[in-house]
């Protein structure tokens, strides 16, 4: 069989299902990316890099250039598919992330192919990320901008054969029209390895932190409101001050992944450390780890704070369940599909810092009381979002896929 994954990132939400068909020496593999990411190799699995068109000066208009970036975006993809059709590469199915045009013409070139389009999320003026804090309806710029944004994605659900949600919450956004197009199914958290380690001592090449008796963490992608950042930085002093033993370790980037970021050279680390007197000696800010160290941060925990406004649910905070993390989480729509306040975790309010730090304080003062908690998070992961429950789901749709596509052929 011959498959093509496309996403920018490498190999991002396709990791799990392009290694397990890779290790099949019958299959060929090919991931079509803009990161080929150099250091991660998958076996059986052939890169292919790809670089956007530059949009035409004529095109940069705001209310053409996000369309202009995901038509060169497609484009680009559309040239590669071509290569490897007159090379006679015939796919028997290809899985792209929506949502950066990157899947556009798929159909174009191979229209006999199965397309199983990875479908994360649709944009909303009001009832999701955008203007949450204010809850005011954003003005008609902003407004015409997003549905924009949804022109590529529109495209992908009208022209896909089947697509993928990873959570249920994810798949309410979509316009309901398509819903009977999209099955819901997790990526998976890999609980082999996301596995709890009682009594961890943190020390990382660069932190050693062994003589700590209470670590709260922080992870994100980037320091952004989007991910809960600037209330985090606030709670932080309550929480010292209550706990003196207590340390806390942040890891990310300093830089919005998601959400509008500042004006040029401003970053939300620089501008909340500027606003909010941050003890060095306690505060550790960390750059992104290798997978290893990321996990020892995880089992060394005692309370692990995970915020976002209503958006993609982030790996980290069910990788953070699957370690039996005590998890503080912010009580928002995709939070609550996972989070049980008292059960499974504890639920704050995102834009209370106060309640954030009190929150955290509590779980700190009664930790036996928090045991049952940390062990219903991995019981979570272990019966919902197990990768070794995910990947075979995954697996059938793509058999599914590939026989009707087989049939087809054959008979239609």
């Amino acid at each position: 069989m011959q498959y093509i994954f496309i996403h920018p990132n490498f190999p991002a939400q396709f990791r799990h299902m392009a290694a397990f068909l890779g290790k099949d020496p019958e299959n060929n593999v090919i991931f079509i990316t803009t990161n080929p990411r150099p250091e991660w190799k998958i076996p059986g699995v052939k890169k292919i890099v790809f670089k956007q068109d530059p949009v035409p000066d004529h095109q940069q208009s705001d209310a053409l250039t996000h369309f202009s970036r995901t038509d060169s975006n497609g484009r680009a993809i559309a040239k590669i598919l071509q290569r490897l059709k007159h090379q006679k590469f015939i796919p028997d199915l290809i899985c792209g992330h929506s949502g950066w045009g990157t899947t556009m013409y798929v159909k174009d070139i191979f229209p006999q192919t199965p397309f199983l389009g990875y479908f994360e999320w649709f944009y909303h003026a009001v009832g999701a990320d955008v203007a949450f804090e204010k809850k005011i309806m954003p003005d008609p710029e902003i407004r015409i901008r997003i549905r924009n944004k949804n022109l590529s994605i529109l495209n992908d659900l009208a022209a896909c054969d089947h697509g993928l949600c990873p959570t249920w919450w994810q798949k309410t956004r979509f316009p309901k029209e398509f819903h009977h197009k999209l099955s819901v199914i997790h990526d998976g958290i890999n609980p082999e390895f996301f596995t709890p380690t009682p009594d961890r001592k943190l020390h990382i090449p660069t932190l050693d932190l062994s003589f700590a008796r209470e670590i709260v963490t922080y992870t994100a992608r980037g320091f952004e409101p989007y991910r809960g950042f600037p209330q985090f930085i606030e709670a932080i002093p309550n929480i010292l001050e209550k706990r003196p033993d207590a340390h806390v370790v942040i890891v990310g980037e300093d830089r919005v992944c998601y959400g509008p970021p500042l004006p040029e050279g401003q970053t939300y680390k620089t501008l909340m450390t500027k606003k909010i007197r941050l003890d060095p000696h306690r505060v550790h800010f960390v750059d992104p780890l290798p997978y290893r160290h990321y996990l020892e941060i995880l089992q060394a925990s005692s309370v692990h704070v995970y915020l976002t406004v209503p958006f993609v649910l982030s790996w980290s905070m069910l990788e953070a369940m699957s370690c039996g993390c005590l998890v503080v989480a912010s009580d928002t729509p995709p939070v609550r599909e996972v989070i049980h306040d008292g059960v499974n975790g504890i639920l704050t309010d995102l834009f209370s810092p106060e309640q954030i730090a009190r929150k955290v304080v509590a779980c700190l003062d009664y930790p036996s009381f928090m045991k049952t908690i940390k062990k219903n998070a991995r019981k979570t992961i272990l019966e919902k979002y197990n990768l070794n429950n995910m990947l075979p789901r995954q697996l059938h749709l793509i058999n599914q896929l590939t026989a009707a596509s087989d049939q087809h052929n054959l008979f239609g």
